[in-house]
């Protein structure tokens, strides 16, 4: 645990998670009594985290430091930066700022868990600056993949740091301005101490296409598929994407309907608070669609990623209650898969086109993070004293480290961080002072960090080798058996096909329990273990597996 200092000059910058991984971006900036917590998202268990629905950050330090706790500000809508908010919220009750259809999202979350009357949100604008115990956060408007991001220019009494939050430089965007350059070369002007900067596309060279290049792709696609019924994929949040789709499809006379539950609660938050034009009557409900041939009706729908309960994979495996594919539909996935995700979309893809559809999954998508020339443009407009780098795993880290060099930054001002670190920051200097507690918590059904490290083995262990029971009822007082023992096995070996291995493995019990009554033993807990080293050695042995062995002895009296 770290050290609780008060007062001090030096800024602590704390993230706890979102580097050195994709998500669950979550800082806390610490100025004497006063800390500001920046994001709050959560990210999705990997291929070993068995049964685990969502992964949110350990905030042991902020509920450590409660009281010092001013607010936390969100940049923008996105799962990886609001979702772990209502489980958050729970334990450490603050203020939440954000711009207004990033608010609306996070209602809509607050609202599932019953927090909505008791949590204070308070809804600002780009350009907006707010006062926080020591700090004064201002809002500067970015572009990103969702409407309504934001850039922050956190200033303490140690100087400013200025945080992009996820962002692209889109001189054309589909909703709103273009990102205010301008804005960000008057704070380089005033000096700024230091800049972290969105590392996701630090790898690519050149820059991010505009959104609208986007627009036009689809255009086209519908053109060369008017004969055809068209399916949509893309990301839920992308508002100006699902505007562009429902453009074109206005265009060329189709009626568009949007399935998939975060698809239909995010669409419609955005169009009540006007991020959205929907064309009259062009929206229709599902239920519609029957009315309509399918040359004339567009199908926005969630599970680009090959997510299992998304809409598109229950279409493709005709698990959907109204929808199915059908020969000659075009399917466009209008996105590109997410690291870890490229398996699930390739199976998702192929069961697409097993079915009969045409599948289109190239330039239909355009990232909405900045790639080398916009990294370098915002470094070249803040002149930032220090880099460091944030929002990706460690080789897209220290690609901008390798930019931040380029540029003329230091070796030495360009700071490297890992989840828990404490960075002591001012003009004078920036050194790692400190580390605090960080990690993973699992969320497993309603269950909130319940599950950990030792339940997930435990699952690994059954997932790979199985479970083996071996059940006894002994006499009470004689620890004579009364009857068994039985073996019952699952996920181990298919019983009906193994009656050799099976009568084997009663032979080592019985030699097992023969073993504890030479050496009188009463003791349940030597017993068990006495079992399961002799049914693991057989196993090992036999078969070079190591399922689960529960030796399982009940009691009875002997009339």
């Amino acid at each position: 645990m770290a050290r609780r200092k008060s007062g001090g000059k030096a800024l602590k910058i704390i993230p706890l998670g979102g580097l050195e991984q994709i998500g669950m971006n979550i800082t806390a900036f610490e100025y004497g009594n006063s800390i500001v917590v920046v994001d709050c998202g959560l990210s999705f268990p990997e291929d070993n985290m068995l049964g685990i629905d969502l992964v949110i950050p350990d905030i042991t330090y902020l509920q450590d430091n409660a009281d010092k706790v001013e607010a936390i500000v969100i940049t923008h809508g996105h799962e990886d930066h609001i979702g772990a908010l209502p489980y958050v919220l729970k334990e450490l009750n603050v203020p939440v700022y954000a711009t207004r259809l990033t608010t609306a999202l996070i209602e809509g979350k607050l609202k599932e868990h019953g927090l909505l009357d008791v949590v204070s949100r308070n809804v600002v604008s780009a350009g907006d600056i707010i006062t926080l115990g020591a700090f004064k956060v201002e809002f500067i408007r970015t572009n990103h993949s969702i409407a309504d991001a934001c850039a922050l220019a956190i200033t303490s009494p140690a100087g400013t740091v200025v945080h992009t939050g996820d962002f692209k430089v889109d001189y054309t965007p589909v909703f709103g301005d273009a990102i205010d350059l301008q804005r960000f070369a008057e704070l380089g002007r005033k000096g700024v101490l230091a800049l972290m900067c969105d590392s996701t596309n630090a790898e690519r060279p050149g820059f991010t296409n505009s959104e609208k290049t986007v627009g036009k792709k689809i255009d086209a696609l519908f053109s060369e598929h008017e004969d055809s019924r068209i399916i949509v994929s893309t990301f839920a949040s992308n508002v100006d994407r699902v505007q562009q789709i429902i453009d074109a499809a206005y265009r060329h006379g189709r009626k568009v309907v949007l399935e998939g539950r975060s698809m239909v609660n995010i669409i419609q938050a955005a169009a009540e608070l006007g991020y959205i034009d929907a064309h009259e009557n062009t929206l229709i409900d599902i239920e519609d669609l029957k009315n309509y041939p399918d040359k004339k009706t567009v199908i926005i729908t969630t599970g680009s990623q090959g997510e299992t309960m998304a809409a598109l994979n229950r279409i493709a495996n005709s698990t959907h209650k109204i929808l199915q594919i059908k020969p000659g539909d075009t399917v466009i996935f209008s996105s590109n898969p997410i690291p870890g995700n490229e398996k699930a979309v390739a199976r998702l893809i192929n069961e697409l086109s097993m079915k009969g559809a045409d599948v289109i999954f190239q330039d239909a998508h355009v990232s909405g993070h900045a790639c080398q020339e916009e990294i370098k443009l915002i470094y070249t407009l803040v002149k930032p004293k220090y880099a460091i780098p944030v929002h990706g795993e460690y080789r897209h880290l220290k690609a901008q480290a390798g930019i931040a060099r380029e540029l003329g930054i230091p070796k030495e001002n360009i700071i490297m961080m890992a989840a828990g670190k404490v960075l002591s920051i001012n003009k004078n200097g920036a050194r790692i002072t400190d580390e605090v507690q960080t990690g993973a918590v699992f969320v497993d059904g309603l269950g909130v960090g319940d599950v950990g490290n030792v339940v997930i083995r435990d699952r690994q262990q059954l997932a790979e080798d199985g479970i083996l029971m071996a059940v006894m009822t002994l006499e009470r007082g004689t620890n004579m058996v009364v009857s068994g023992p039985d073996i019952v096995t699952r996920g181990f070996i298919y019983v009906k096909e193994s009656d050799e291995v099976m009568d084997e493995m009663r032979e080592v019990l019985n030699n097992a329990m023969d073993k504890i009554h030479e050496k009188n033993i009463m003791d349940w807990g030597k017993m068990r273990n006495i079992i399961k080293d002799a049914l693991s050695g057989y196993v090992w042995k036999k078969m070079k597996r190591r399922p689960m062995i529960m030796p399982i002895i009940m009691e009875t009296d002997q009339e």
